[in-house]
């Protein structure tokens, strides 16, 4: 009897070790259902998520006709910008040859005596980076009065073909600046403001293949448009022609300095040969119009409106405006539906 008891007691404390095969399997069940409830929870159901569009459906179609009303009114609102092109080249010099040679047998002499014998390469580059510089730009606004219409209008009236100022940025009768600024703002535009102001309606590319130089204005009056991108063209082969000219003087005075203080010949006829060039650079100055940048298509006025896309605007309000409204409904379904859950799972538990 004592056997037979022993062996029950070793057989039961088998059948309970947490290490039996029974409750290995046991355990492996209950690790295999867990899973596949999480798994199903993390799950997205397709039909659930049109079920709670579709209940929603009026609160999306509200939300939606608000964004594209709100759309067409902003859209509606902008004014009509046109743009005005203008495409250059670089202007060709018949002195491009001599002044290539001479600077290959003359370069360096020409650098110590501080004369240039570039090419014209360099000036179209040197050229678009002055237009965009801000002592240009200042000057250009200066010169033609460009204060008032880049600062303070605000559209254009086609049919008196005049500017829409903004009254309470400028008081037309009498001429005065009356715009409400903080400090350390004036009523009058800086010329700094007038920089940035113009340069976000300027635009420069240059083609590097062909070295087509392509300039943009973008503006509410398509015939200032034109006007201003004609100004800007002239005034910048302006500068660079009166830059070229004082070098070339001075450049001239230089060596015909230099020339009667030498008395070697050799270095004479460099000096002749370096002043023959800079001579003929001063007479390019003072026959060529187009210095610099040659016109090759000329400016336009334009006849359609580059801007704003009044259909674009109105599309994507629309769409923003159907996205925002079903991540609502989802969001309040969702919610909702935890809620509820949660409120089942507490009544079962009391």
């Amino acid at each position: 009897m004592p056997n037979q008891n022993q062996s029950n007691h070793n057989s039961t404390q088998q059948s309970t070790t947490p290490f039996s095969p029974e409750a290995l399997l046991l355990s492996q069940q209950m690790a295999q259902q867990l899973t596949e409830k999480n798994n199903s929870d993390d799950e997205i159901d397709l039909a659930e998520l049109w079920r709670a569009i579709w209940s929603g459906k009026y609160i999306i179609i509200v939300i939606s006709i608000i964004f594209a009303a709100s759309s067409v009114a902003f859209a509606l609102s902008k004014p009509d910008i046109y743009k005005a092109s203008i495409l250059l080249a670089p202007a060709s010099s018949d002195s491009g040859g001599g002044m290539g040679a001479l600077a290959g047998q003359f370069g360096g002499l020409a650098s110590l005596a501080g004369i240039s014998l570039g090419g014209g390469s360099d000036k179209i580059a040197l050229a678009l980076e002055i237009i965009k510089t801000r002592s240009f730009l200042e000057n250009f606004i200066s010169k033609h009065e460009l204060l008032v219409p880049l600062m303070a209008s605000e559209n254009w009236d086609r049919a008196t073909d005049s500017l829409v100022i903004n009254k309470e940025l400028y008081d037309s009768i009498n001429k005065k600046w009356i715009r409400e600024v903080s400090f350390p703002k004036i009523s009058a535009p800086s010329s700094w403001e007038a920089y940035n102001q113009f340069l976000s309606l300027l635009t420069i590319s240059q083609d590097k293949t062909t070295s087509l130089v392509t300039i943009d204005i973008e503006f509410y009056s398509p015939d200032i448009a034109k006007k201003w991108l004609i100004w800007l063209v002239s005034d910048v082969n302006n500068f660079m022609r009166e830059k070229d000219e004082q070098e070339a003087q001075a450049s001239i005075d230089y060596l015909t300095k230099q020339l009667g203080n030498t008395e070697v010949s050799a270095m004479e006829t460099v000096f002749y040969q370096l002043i023959e060039e800079q001579t003929k650079n001063m007479m390019l100055t003072k026959v060529s119009t187009e210095y610099v940048l040659k016109t090759i298509d000329p400016a336009q006025v334009p006849e359609q409106k580059s801007g704003p896309k009044r259909a674009l605007i109105v599309v994507l309000g629309t769409m923003l405006g159907g996205i925002l409204s079903i991540l609502i409904v989802l969001i309040r379904h969702f919610t909702n539906n935890n809620k509820l859950t949660k409120t089942k799972e507490e009544i079962s538990v009391s």
